[in-house]
């Protein structure tokens, strides 16, 4: 019998900022997550929003700090590219399932005028039942654990936002007549479903043959790097292929605090000044010159909403290239 090689224990450190994964095809997002954890050797790290294993593209991962904020890139619009084979249904509403329905694409299901009122009808807010296949928790399990098992459960309609969208005649990779979908949406919008829909509505029912995520949030491919190219390079090259933690906080207006208003300021105490009120502030102090945190400004008071702690400050000086800077940002 063949002794088992001894399994390298990987030392793990504290990493922060944001790196932007264009997810392969075949992984779920924990998947890759963890591949990028263990790439990085982190300690701590979440992502933004699931996308399925047969979607590909933005995947924003966050380290240390940056966990604090991944909750507005959940919540940010989401662009999608998407293809829609016509005339076939499946179980999942993609590629994987098997299929339900085959039906001839009607004659006029890709005249310019038929998309043009396709693309009216599905542009705006409705209401969207969550696919069986999804990741959804009832009663503990996700809903594609009662698919699979054959069991059918009853979903509500939730509100979602179709904010734009262009459809257009298209083949698939397989050479079948399909819809050329480029849509952005709100967060909760299930794309699956979306194409599903668009082919119900034609008379001859859809199904994914393709997604990709383009954008999400304002952070889109052009920023992103592989799994593959990521474990290819060496571990200086890694670290900077992260994005500071501000790179969350785009849509937030910047307040810029001195030592002893920064320091009270992590200590969670309201701060008075001249600020114009505003929903969404991100706090720098000046000198050292670091993101302390977010918060809102109300009737001249700046309040803490979510702070960073002086241990990952610290952490984030000392990895930072540029960072030779005296101080530190004890909260008095």
């Amino acid at each position: 019998m063949t002794a088992r090689a001894p399994r390298i224990r990987v030392q793990r450190r504290p990493v922060h900022g944001v790196l932007l994964i264009d997810k392969p095809l075949g992984l779920s997002s924990n998947q890759a997550l963890q591949k990028a954890k263990w790439l990085l050797r982190a300690e701590k790290a979440g992502h933004t929003g699931t996308l399925d294993p047969l979607a590909t593209g933005v995947l924003p991962l966050c380290f240390g700090a940056a966990t604090k904020f991944s909750q507005l890139q959940l919540d940010a619009p989401k662009t999608y590219h998407a293809i829609a084979r016509l005339g076939t249904t499946t179980s999942t509403g993609d590629a994987e399932g098997e299929v339900l329905t085959e039906r001839p694409v009607p004659p006029d299901a890709l005249a310019p005028e038929r998309l043009a009122d396709i693309q009216r009808q599905f542009t705006g807010a409705m209401a969207q039942v969550p696919p069986m296949y999804s990741a959804l928790k009832k009663d503990g399990r996700a809903l594609y654990e009662y698919a699979r098992a054959g069991v059918a459960v009853e979903r509500a309609a939730r509100q979602v936002e179709i904010f734009e969208l262009k459809l257009a005649p298209a083949l698939d990779a397989e050479g079948y007549q399909a819809i050329n979908i480029v849509v952005k949406c709100s967060k909760g919008t299930y794309i699956r479903t979306l194409g599903e829909d668009i082919g119900a509505a034609l008379g001859c029912g859809a199904h994914l043959t393709f997604l990709r995520r383009i954008e999400t949030g304002g952070l889109g491919l052009e920023g992103c790097v592989t799994l593959d190219a990521l474990a290819a390079m060496d571990e200086d090259a890694r670290l900077a292929c992260l994005a500071p933690t501000e790179l969350l906080l785009a849509g937030h207006t910047r307040i810029t605090l001195e030592s002893e208003d920064a320091a009270r300021f992590l200590s969670g105490l309201r701060r008075r000044g001249t600020w114009a009120d505003a929903p969404a502030v991100a706090v720098f102090g000046r000198s050292p010159a670091a993101l302390l945190g977010v918060g809102h400004v109300g009737a001249g008071e700046l309040i803490p909403d979510r702070l960073l702690s002086p241990v990952e400050i610290e952490q984030i000086l000392k990895s930072t290239p540029c960072a030779a800077r005296a101080g530190t940002l004890e909260p008095t």
